[in-house]
């Protein structure tokens, strides 16, 4: 299969892409994008690697013992203040009498807790636009009927939802090995500085787990950013939630080497920190305008990842069945809740994880 591109013809290779080394697809296009793959109205990104075989497969190799783990951070984690200056979960809880009855009303940013970066999120920040050529003036226009448009909006990844065969790496862990046996560089770390991961330390924690990446595989990242704001004072957290606009990150580091990595691998990419790539970036372009505007790749922050990576220690497997669907908000910009089931194929819920 072959793909009119810039340079005439590009071969797609067995999984359905083009070679890195001929991104972008279509000359005067932004930084690495592959627009135009999937075709110029194509909404799903990475999620179309994952087909219907591809998620079959996952459920049948990866459920095995029917365990559910919880990815959520509780929507109120940051109730009494939040990084990026975004408003904190607000609950509204009021009886209706004369009936015994109750309901109530939430308000809050949608990625104030564990959440998946949509489309129209983040865009290239120099050409101003977002997946497939989307501008602010798309996102923020009109249709045709006068309302408010929905393109690039989280719908259409809520319609199947981001479902298949997940991979913990459990850095957080491997790390603290490296500093006990001595390896100073592993030693000098700090969840909340712009500490980089670089990806030959994925792909030795990888190594050292003993576990094997995928194509089309949803990769978690547990970098210590969670288990370091557990051991922080309220006083401490304050302290950290007001230096914005300076906040600090650890996170991937930005490079073409991760970026090459996850373009050849992946179909969506999580961590448990604020930003997934170290903040502030230390390169002229950042992570999130390649992956989310450039080929769009979910990013997922914010994930609680602690339990699951106490089980995959138990167990000594890393690898899981993950289903999650993100709200179905027309023109949602993100936010995804996490449910777990114990059904044996994918189930129309939040999100999932069998171990």
């Amino acid at each position: 299969m072959s793909l009119p591109t810039k340079a005439g013809e590009i071969v797609l290779n067995e999984n359905g892409i083009p070679p890195f080394e001929s991104l972008p697809l279509r000359e005067g296009d932004p930084k690495l994008a592959a627009w135009g793959l999937y075709g110029p109205d194509d909404e799903l990104g990475t999620l179309n690697r994952l087909t219907d075989e591809r998620v079959a497969a996952a459920a049948k190799s990866e459920i095995r013992t029917g365990v559910r783990i919880s990815m959520n951070w509780p929507l109120n984690a940051q109730q009494n203040g939040s990084f990026f200056n975004r408003r904190t979960f607000h609950q509204d809880l009021f009886a209706k009498p004369p009936r015994t009855v109750n309901d109530d009303i939430w308000t809050f940013n949608s990625q104030g807790s564990s959440q998946w970066d949509g489309l129209r999120h983040f865009g290239y920040q120099k050409e101003k636009v977002f997946y497939n050529g989307v501008t602010m003036e798309d996102i923020h226009g009109v249709d045709e009927h006068g309302g408010k448009t929905s393109v690039n909006g989280m719908q259409a990844w809520a319609e199947k939802g981001i479902v298949g065969r997940g991979v913990l790496v459990d850095y957080h862990s491997w790390r603290e090995r490296q500093a006990e046996a001595g390896s100073v560089r592993h030693q000098n770390f700090d969840a909340f500085d712009t500490t980089p991961i670089p990806l030959d330390d994925i792909l030795a924690c990888l190594a050292a787990q003993g576990t094997e990446v995928k194509f089309g595989d949803i990769l978690l990242i547990r970098s210590g950013w969670m288990h370091s704001h557990a051991s922080k004072t309220p006083t401490e957290l304050a302290a950290l939630q007001s230096s914005f606009p300076n906040h600090r990150f650890v996170g991937l580091e930005q490079s073409e080497t991760t970026l090459r990595w996850i373009w050849e691998n992946l179909s969506a990419v999580a961590g448990d920190q604020p930003s997934l790539e170290c903040w502030p970036t230390q390169q002229a372009w950042s992570l999130h305008e390649v992956l989310l505007a450039g080929w769009g790749c979910p990013i997922g922050e914010l994930f609680h990842l602690e339990k699951l990576a106490e089980h995959c220690a138990r167990e000594g497997r890393w690898s899981f069945f993950v289903a999650s669907e993100p709200c179905c908000v027309d023109g949602g910009v993100a936010r995804l809740v996490l449910l777990f089931s114990s059904s044996s194929s994918p189930p129309n819920l939040s999100s999932l994880c069998h171990p």
